[in-house]
This record gives C-alpha cells, sequence and structure tokens, in this order.
C-alpha cells in the first residue's frame, strides 16, 4: 500500500520538475529569440541565425524563431549571384520557410519571403506561383501583383532581346519595326501571355495603390514590350507607345506626390496657418 501511494506522488513531482525544465527552457529561448532580433535590426545575420538557432534548440515548438530564423538567411542571399555558398544559404532559408508553411499553410511572411527567394534566385515561375497564393489570401496586396507584373516584363524582354540579337539589332523601346516578320511572329508567339498576364497584375496594383509610381513605369514598359507585337500594323504600334508615354508622365506625377508626402511625415506633417 505504501509502494502505490508513492507511485504517483513520485509522478508528481517528475511532471513538475519537467514542467519547470521546460518553463525554464522557454524563457532563455524567449531571451535568445530577443538577442536575435537586436542582432537582425542591426544587420548582424550571422549572430541573429546563432541567437535564432539556439531558440529553436531550446523550444522547438517556437514558430517565431523558425520564421526569424528562414528570414535571418534569407537577408544573407544576394540576388543573382550563383555560386555554392549563395545557393546553399537560399536552401536554408527555403527550408525554414517551408518548416513554417507545414504548420501553417497560411502564413503570408512565409509564402512572400519563398516567392522573393526564388526571384532572387532567378526561379521566376516559382516566384510567380508563390505571389498568387499570397494574392489569394490577400487581394488586396499590391506589392505581390506588382511582382508577378515586374517578372512578367522581365521574361518578355529577355525573349526580346534574344530575338531582336538574332536579326542584328538591339531594342529601341519604340517597337522595333526594323526586326524581320518572322522575329515578330516569334516575338508574339512568346510574349504575349507576359504582356496579357503583366498587364493584368501591374493594372491591379495601381487600382489597390493609385500612387503606385513603380507599378506605373512597369505599365510604361510593358506597353512598350507589347508595341513589339503589332507586326506591321504601324496604327496599333504607336497607339501602344501612346499609352506606355501616358503610363510614364502617371508615374512622374505619383512619384512627385509620393515624395512630397514623405517630406511631410518627416517634417512632422506641420502645416504654417
Amino acid at each position: 500500500m505504501k509502494l502505490t501511494a508513492r507511485i504517483p506522488v513520485t509522478a508528481a513531482l517528475l511532471a513538475l520538475m519537467l514542467g519547470s525544465v521546460t518553463g525554464c527552457n522557454k524563457l532563455k529561448s524567449r531571451d535568445q529569440l530577443v538577442k536575435g532580433v537586436q542582432s537582425f535590426k542591426n544587420a548582424r545575420y550571422e549572430e541573429a541565425v546563432n541567437h535564432f538557432q539556439s531558440a529553436i534548440d531550446l523550444d522547438p515548438s517556437s514558430a517565431d524563431a523558425k520564421l526569424y530564423l528562414a528570414t535571418a538567411y534569407s537577408y544573407q542571399v544576394v540576388p543573382n549571384l550563383d555560386t555554392p555558398e549563395n545557393l546553399a544559404l537560399a536552401k536554408k532559408a527555403m527550408d525554414g520557410f517551408q518548416s513554417v508553411l507545414q504548420n501553417n499553410p497560411n502564413d503570408v511572411t512565409a509564402l512572400k519571403q519563398i516567392a522573393s527567394i526564388n526571384f532572387n534566385t532567378k526561379k521566376f515561375e516559382e516566384a510567380k506561383e508563390y505571389q498568387k497564393k499570397v494574392i489569394a489570401l490577400d487581394p488586396k496586396d499590391a506589392e505581390a501583383n506588382y511582382t508577378i507584373g515586374v517578372v512578367d516584363w522581365m521574361q518578355a524582354y529577355k525573349n526580346a532581346q534574344a530575338a531582336l540579337a538574332a536579326d542584328g539589332l538591339t531594342d529601341d523601346g519604340n517597337g522595333n519595326v526594323k526586326k524581320s516578320k518572322a522575329t515578330c511572329q516569334k516575338l508574339k508567339d512568346q510574349n504575349t501571355p507576359f504582356i496579357d498576364e503583366g498587364m493584368q497584375y501591374l493594372q491591379k496594383a495601381v487600382d489597390i495603390d493609385p500612387n503606385y509610381d513603380a507599378a506605373m513605369e512597369y505599365l510604361n514598359l510593358t506597353n512598350r514590350r507589347k508595341a513589339d507585337l503589332e507586326c506591321g500594323d504601324d496604327n496599333a504600334r504607336k497607339a501602344d507607345l501612346a499609352t506606355a508615354d501616358e503610363w510614364s508622365q502617371k508615374a512622374m506625377g505619383a512619384r512627385k506626390a509620393n515624395e512630397k508626402k514623405k517630406e511631410e511625415k518627416n517634417q512632422g506633417g506641420v502645416t504654417m496657418q
């Protein structure tokens, strides 16, 4: 009877001890998390990685530590650099964000970061795929719409450069009327999907944020790519260029308005009476 009576008491004490250790580790993990955030804010990303990894080791259930660790890795990824070291950092960041998504598939921050890493490592279709997931969760995300438009323009521009080079030409930004009919048809086949999609998402970005000057500038550039596809219809080409110029003017106006607003904000928005 005494032995039987002592078993639940021992189990209760053991549970209490384990709970105390777990609670202590969570506090230590939180401390490492705070230190990691401070290092991150000061752009000491390797130091931040060490703190966030320690936080995870102390508390493997910490979703914040996993998200911050992946973010610290992602900030060390250099855009368009294909070295093994840079790609290894990109993979560590990607794996970290994918781990976050396993627990919460709708984590918008993780989705955006994965899209950004794909963009920076020139995996453009994957970048668009993840931005579309962001938009599905938040249709009012102007930046996600804008990024898809930028990627589409980049792909269209790359195709245009290659096709024009085959004709011994460089891009003049005005529809490239000297290109051959075969080149025009090739560009029409290649770039129509990119241009149609890009305009759709860029326009959506401007609809969401009417002062989105960067989106307006890319609407200018995308309309110039559209001018490549008119294939002998000079009126259509000129109409595309006129639309491009309109967006360029709108972008300039929006940029000035944004700069003025920023200046007023930095000055405290004080208005003299």
